[in-house]
């Protein structure tokens, strides 16, 4: 699976600079900046909104926003934004069988969501579904659970993930490969079932599930 495009066989050397830094921190090659380079402005908003994503804030920890994160890359099945999104989940804290759960929609069962990230996945789905589904109730909850700062940061943790989400489905970006789990099994086909995109290739154990989470669903080896 490969994009729709290819990247330009010129770059403006400052974009070019960018997407060597940045491909040297992910070990991955960032194909979503190599095509913004067709459009250096496009590409240069998209960077500042990149750069100045936030991991944690007080009352918000790298688990929450890494709940933000994949719950709305899952919802709106972006290959891409599941690879890398889900990558390292145990580094935030979040076990197996929890992104199992946001996968099924069964998070109301696992124990070890707290009424507050149950709420964070909620509105992290309703912000990326289509059409949205956020309703008067779940922001009246929002409000009382979270202050003015949280609230900013999800919504614009959740809003990020959809800006990428779009642009790469739009242009067939595949995922990078930052692990051996598989969460995306593809466009719906019309008799409604999941295609599969093949394998994703074998990194190091980190990614790889406990027996808890290991379905053929998920796809995960």
């Amino acid at each position: 699976m490969n994009a729709i495009i290819n990247e330009p066989r010129r770059m403006n050397p400052l974009l070019r600079l960018g997407i060597f830094v940045a491909e040297r921190t992910m070990g991955r090659a960032a194909v979503p900046a190599r095509l913004l380079a067709w459009s250096p402005r496009t590409a240069l908003g998209a960077g500042m909104l990149e750069a100045t994503a936030t991991h944690r804030i007080p009352g918000l920890g790298h688990r929450q926003l890494k709940l933000a994160r994949l719950t709305a890359s899952l919802t709106s099945n972006c290959a891409f934004c599941i690879d890398m999104n889900a990558h390292a989940h145990r580094e935030a804290s979040l076990s197996d069988r929890e992104v199992c759960a946001l996968r099924d929609g069964t998070e109301a069962a696992e124990p070890g969501f707290s009424v507050a990230e149950r709420l964070i996945i909620a509105y992290a789905r309703g912000l990326s579904s289509t059409p949205l589904a956020v309703e008067d109730e779940l922001l009246a909850q929002m409000t009382e659970t979270f202050d003015e700062h949280q609230l900013v940061v999800l919504a614009a943790t959740i809003a990020s993930v959809n800006y990428w989400a779009r642009f790469n489905h739009g242009l067939g970006v595949p995922p990078a490969g930052f692990g051996d789990h598989c969460l995306w099994l593809g466009p719906q086909g019309g008799d409604g079932n999941s295609t599969d995109i093949g394998p994703v290739p074998q990194l190091d154990g980190a990614d790889r599930p406990d027996e808890s989470c290991r379905d053929s669903r998920l796809g995960l080896r």
